[in-house]
This record gives structure tokens, sequence and C-alpha cells, in this order.
């Protein structure tokens, strides 16, 4: 089985990978996404290998009648997200170069700007023989984003969007607060790092974000939570406050 997953999700991919029992061999696709994500799966002293798609490629006749449960990881890009459309061509990419070394391809992601919403009924119609699958609630809805699906689904998120709904607020998750810089990507705005800042403090004041949110997955394979919070609080000048998940 494959995962294909944005970055902000690897803590979740972690506690699965911890609590399967099941699972026999732990495979990453090779890139440039992973650096953090197999330093936490050292902490926690799980075994994997790291492979090029070049490697896999090889290993998957000589692997295809195996009985092992053998999960494979493909960490993507978090930059994607400022490009709802480009996202969407990755992850499509993706599906249709893992699927051949795939029993069951899994996507850890949501809508994400309503591009992904077709995913599973595209590959159905797709020469693609591998199933596709993306992240739902209980109610069989797929989640809004990578925050809905921290938070158990569409119903939990609605509610915590609704009790912030007095004043623009970021949500932030573990990943979240480690992964802002590359979500925002500062250095498109200026080369400048504290004009860059400046910009988009401004624009902070335009969309009338106010405060930043801690959302409490549970999990801590990402270390200084708080700190990192504290700090994007006082490079934004945000309040900050705290929602326990739901």
């Amino acid at each position: 089985m494959s995962i294909i997953s944005c970055k902000i999700m690897q803590d979740e991919i972690i506690w699965i990978l911890e609590n399967d029992s099941s699972i026999d061999e732990i495979i990453i696709v090779d890139s440039k996404n992973i650096r953090e994500f197999v330093e936490k799966l050292d902490k926690v002293n799980l075994r994997y290998k790291v492979l090029s798609l070049e490697d896999i490629s090889s290993l998957a006749e000589i692997r295809s009648e195996c009985k092992n449960y053998t999960v494979m990881i493909h960490l993507m890009e978090l930059g994607l997200h400022r490009s709802p459309k480009e996202l969407k061509i990755k992850v499509y990419e993706t599906i249709k170069t893992l699927a051949p070394f795939s029993s069951g391809i899994l996507l850890f992601y949501g809508l994400c700007g309503n591009v992904l919403g077709d995913v599973e009924k595209d590959f159905e119609r797709s020469s693609t023989s591998c199933p596709v699958r993306i992240l739902k609630d209980k109610d069989h809805r797929i989640v809004d984003d990578c925050i809905g699906a921290t938070v158990g689904g569409v119903n939990n998120y609605l509610r915590i969007l609704k009790s912030v709904s007095d004043a623009g607020t970021y949500l932030f998750t573990p990943m979240y607060s480690k992964g802002w810089r590359e979500l925002l990507d500062l250095n498109k705005l200026n080369k400048d790092p504290s004009k860059a800042l400046q910009l988009m403090k401004k624009t902070h004041e335009m969309i009338g974000y106010k405060r930043v949110a801690k959302i409490n997955t549970g999990l801590e394979y990402t270390e200084n939570f708080d700190a990192s919070i504290q700090e994007f609080a006082e490079l934004f000048e945000k309040k900050r406050t705290k929602k326990k998940r739901l």
C-alpha cells in the first residue's frame, strides 16, 4: 500500500506506523521533503528504507508475490498548497507514478481548495488498476483540508471555525507551527526578509487576521510546539488562544 501525503500530515502518519502491528516494512520515497520525517521515525525507533523511485520500480517485480505488508510513503511539497491547480496536477502525476508498485493508494489530503474531490472517481475511470482513496470522516465526507483531517472531520472542523469566527484566526497544528514559512513563502514577496515580513503583516491586516489558535492533536512528534506558535504570534503581532482536539 502507498500513502501520498502533504508534509503537514507526517505526525499522523507516524502514529499509524507506530500503532499498526500488521505493517512488516516501511519504504520512504526519497525526496527533499523527508528529512524531518525520517528523523522522527528514528526517534521512535521505527525501521524503514529510503529508496528512489528507480530502486522501487526494480523491486516491484521481485516482490509481486511477497506476502509482507509493505507501506510506501511519498511526502509532497508543502508549497503546492499555494496553487490548488498545481497541487492537483502533482498529486495526479504521483498517483500514476506509484500505481504500478501499489496494491492501493491512500491520499493524506482533503479537498484542498476543492480540487481533489473527484480523485477517486477520476481514477476509477482511468486505466489505473490500483484503487485510490482519499481521507474521509465518519460520515464518509471528504475532509476539507489537513486541519479538517487532524480534528476528525467536517463537523468538528465547523465547530472550531465557529468558535473563532469573531476574528480572523490561523489554526496551527504542531506541523503547521513548523511549516508556515514554507507555506507562506515569504521569499516570493521580497528578497529582503524584513520587507517580506512587513508585506505579510499588511496582508494579514487587510484580510483581518488577528490571532493564532493552537490545535492540540495529542501527538508529540514535533518538538517546541508552543515556542513555534509564540514566535509566529510575536512576528505578526497576533494573540494566542488554545483549542482542544474535538
